[in-house]
């Protein structure tokens, strides 16, 4: 199997603080991420005054002093500066940065960073608009499909290759939109739905609780995963309660990459390292007492035992009825 990129989501569990994101960068090449990803916003573009918060926010912010979006998401929003900043650090320490656009505004200044890489939220699959802009520039697209029917995917993908993107570079992520997702939610299957319905690179970004799932979702071939992670599940804010914590999230990969591996070609076939266990653990013909020669071999005089360096137990009719040519004794291998 390919390798399977790995998306730590950091999303907005910096709450706002640059150095708390530089630590999450920290703690996200110390788990092994390939990447690690942001949200660009401007909060004015992204909600209206009237919009509230989900029931989830409102659970996860005990102290807000109401429930508007707008004011939530003020204080967890990234400056141009951070935004260079938390860049120039992750090059330094050698893990991909990426963030997703919630506003056209932000899709034009992540356009001008040149991350070359685009994630589309769930809650974008049907905002046209965003989507044409964001085919215009022919860069390879994640898109995850939480609270999406097939239909809802069918036309944002037609939305993407009409305005200048190639199937191939569209990835498509099975998602649940719910924090955390009941595992009987989760719908694991559907993952193979949408390779088999539309052709292109799936993957798994998980809401659940844990990290059982993402690694089940690379067993059943995700090639990507993306997984919400926080310093601390404690903390104040909307994402932390459904987010691993680092040495959940460093868990979680290597699982991954053991996966990876374990996953080979899909081509049934004698591993090398089980080659040398063949004659220890099958077995082979030999004599259940002693034998003369002249003696006919039959089923009372054969039985098969370890090892399995002579003739093999499938060889049974072919021995029956035979003469023995020598003296066997008890145990001792057959020749023919």
């Amino acid at each position: 199997m390919s390798h399977v990129l790995i998306i730590a989501e950091a999303g907005v569990n910096h709450n706002g603080s640059v150095e708390t994101a530089k630590r999450m960068i920290d703690k996200a090449v110390e788990a092994g991420a390939d990447v690690i990803k942001f949200q660009t916003f401007k909060s004015e573009k992204l909600v209206s005054k009237s919009a509230k918060q989900a029931e989830y926010q409102k659970k996860n912010i005990a102290n807000a002093e109401n429930d508007s979006q707008l004011d939530m998401l003020r204080k967890l929003e990234l400056s141009e500066s951070d935004h260079n900043e938390l860049m120039d650090y992750c090059a330094k320490k050698q893990i991909r940065f990426f963030s997703t656009a919630f506003d056209m505004e932000s899709i034009d200044y992540l356009y001008s960073l040149q991350v070359g890489l685009w994630k589309i939220p769930s809650g974008e699959i049907t905002n046209y608009p965003y989507l044409k802009k964001i085919a215009g520039f022919s860069e390879p697209v994640i898109l995850s499909t939480g609270m999406c029917e097939l239909q809802d995917v069918s036309e944002a993908i037609s939305v993407l290759c009409d305005n200048g993107l190639r199937k191939e570079q569209i990835s498509l992520l099975h998602c649940n939109t719910e924090y955390p997702t009941p595992f009987e939610d989760v719908n694991l299957l559907a993952m193979n739905e949408l390779r088999e319905k539309f052709g292109v690179r799936v993957g798994y970004s998980d809401h659940t609780k844990g990290i059982e799932v993402p690694i089940a979702a690379v067993a059943l071939g995700a090639e990507i995963i993306e997984k919400h992670f926080t310093l601390d599940r404690n903390m104040e804010g909307p994402d932390h309660k459904a987010s691993l914590e680092p040495d959940e999230l460093k868990a979680m990969v290597a699982a991954i990459r053991n996966i990876e591996r374990a996953l080979g070609n899909g081509h049934k076939r004698v591993s090398e390292s089980e080659r040398k266990n063949i004659a220890v653990a099958r077995k082979s013909i030999v004599a259940a007492r002693d034998i003369k020669a002249g003696e006919v071999f039959s089923e009372t005089n054969l039985t098969v035992k370890r090892p399995g360096n002579g003739i093999s137990p499938m060889r049974w009719e072919e021995v029956i009825g035979k003469i023995a040519k020598k003296d066997f004794q008890e145990d001792e291998l057959i020749e023919l």
